[in-house]
């Protein structure tokens, strides 16, 4: 049994958030059903592919954040598919869609008329500014995408090097985040109807969740008055903390505490920064001086020199990438790699694993994404028999 077996979602979502979020769910074991808008999820004819999208049914980007997940095609301008849409959401205990807000108010397809059919039901939605009815603004309905998220919630003010432009961080997390905090939320609002029998609303914006992923930039102006900008890869408050080159690459370097600098100058044969620079306020001071210092030293060395000599000691690691992490035995023995049918392929493809780890109930990749509509006759047939079993317990009464 999963974790989340007893749940069926109703997924209305596509692109990159709402997706990604009923995958989370769906790893987790709950029973989601894609419900795809006429020509299907923008999405699945986005690349890469193995070979070529003639022959394939989507590319990665859709395979990665849709695996293990039903797919039914239905057109909301039709009335045959709405009816069909309200008996689905009779049989689900959650719906997320990430449509602008009043967009399916405008098939009469809104919270309120959802509730309806289904008093218990969980309800989340995923915007870009939020849903009005948990906080109006004058953003709602504006259209958003990571990037804008990204530059309204102050990440690409403090990504990238002091003297460069702002900076989009690569994955994203404008995307990502909001939906590990959908759903959050929509587990919460389970855990509520548990306990008292009612469902909600849940809702969440990208660029809320940016603000609350930059929570450092947050607190920082408050007690300060400035508002934090770009550092590279350097931490405001803690030295050192970088990237540092290598004769073959880089590493990073934590050693902000007291125990891990003295250590790392011991390794670097440096007592006298040790004693000159004993307090984190003392190498703040100095920390272009003392950035130098290491620099050099790391620059003589290659990276797996200068992590052998300080692994155990002082926090470091190569900046890896995808190649090395695909070869790295921690992610393999973590099963953060999986293998699923690329249906028109002639082998199979990897995506990431998932990273919630529980040691009764293990979440896991349920296999591939689901072709457009591949599941439309299991599905409307378990709704038929449901309906045509209520008329008959209903006869009886």
């Amino acid at each position: 049994m999963s974790a989340l077996s007893d749940l069926r979602v109703v997924d209305l979502t596509q692109v990159l958030a709402g997706p990604y979020c009923t995958m989370l769910l769906a790893d987790m074991g709950a029973d989601v059903v894609k419900v795809e808008r006429p020509g299907g999820d923008l999405i699945r004819s986005n690349p890469p592919f193995v070979d070529s999208s003639d022959n394939e049914a989507y590319g990665g980007y859709f395979q990665s954040v849709n695996r293990g997940k039903q797919s039914l095609e239905l057109d909301f301008g039709d009335e045959s598919d709405r009816e069909d849409f309200l008996s689905l959401v009779e049989t689900a205990d959650i719906v997320v869609e990430n449509y602008r807000a009043g967009t399916m108010e405008s098939f009469d397809l809104g919270y309120e008329r959802l509730r309806e059919r289904n008093p218990q039901l969980i309800y989340s939605s995923i915007r870009g500014f939020g849903d009005p009815r948990t906080g109006e603004t004058d953003r709602q309905g504006q259209p958003s995408f990571d990037l804008i998220a990204q530059a309204l919630g102050g990440v690409m003010e403090t990504t990238g090097q002091s003297d460069g432009p702002p900076t989009k961080v690569g994955p994203g997390v404008g995307d990502l985040f909001t939906a590990v905090l959908n759903a959050v939320g929509i587990l919460a609002a389970v855990h509520y109807r548990e306990r008292t029998g009612e469902g909600q609303y849940v809702d969440t914006a990208m660029y809320d969740a940016m603000v609350s992923m930059c929570e450092r930039t947050v607190y920082q102006y408050s007690y300060t008055g400035d508002a934090p900008s770009r550092q590279g890869n350097a931490h405001p408050t803690l030295f050192p903390y970088n990237a540092f080159a290598t004769a073959d690459g880089y590493v990073v370097i934590a050693a902000f505490s007291d125990g891990h600098w003295r250590s790392l100058c011991q390794e670097m044969n440096r007592p006298d920064l040790v004693a000159d620079y004993p307090t984190a306020s003392d190498r703040l001071a100095e920390r272009d001086m003392l950035r130098r210092e290491i620099a050099e030293w790391t620059q003589s060395r290659s990276s797996a020199a200068v992590i052998d000599v300080l692994r155990g000691t002082v926090p470091v690691a190569p900046v890896q990438d995808t190649s090395d992490i695909f070869d790295d035995p921690h992610i393999q023995d973590r099963d953060m790699l999986t293998n699923v049918e690329q249906p028109g392929a002639d082998h199979e493809v990897t995506i990431a694993g998932s990273p919630i780890k529980m040691s009764e109930t293990p979440p896991s990749v349920e296999g591939r994404a689901p072709l457009l509509d591949e599941h439309r006759e299991e599905l409307l047939n378990s709704l038929e028999a449901k309906n045509t079993d209520a008329g008959h317990a209903g006869s009886d009464d």
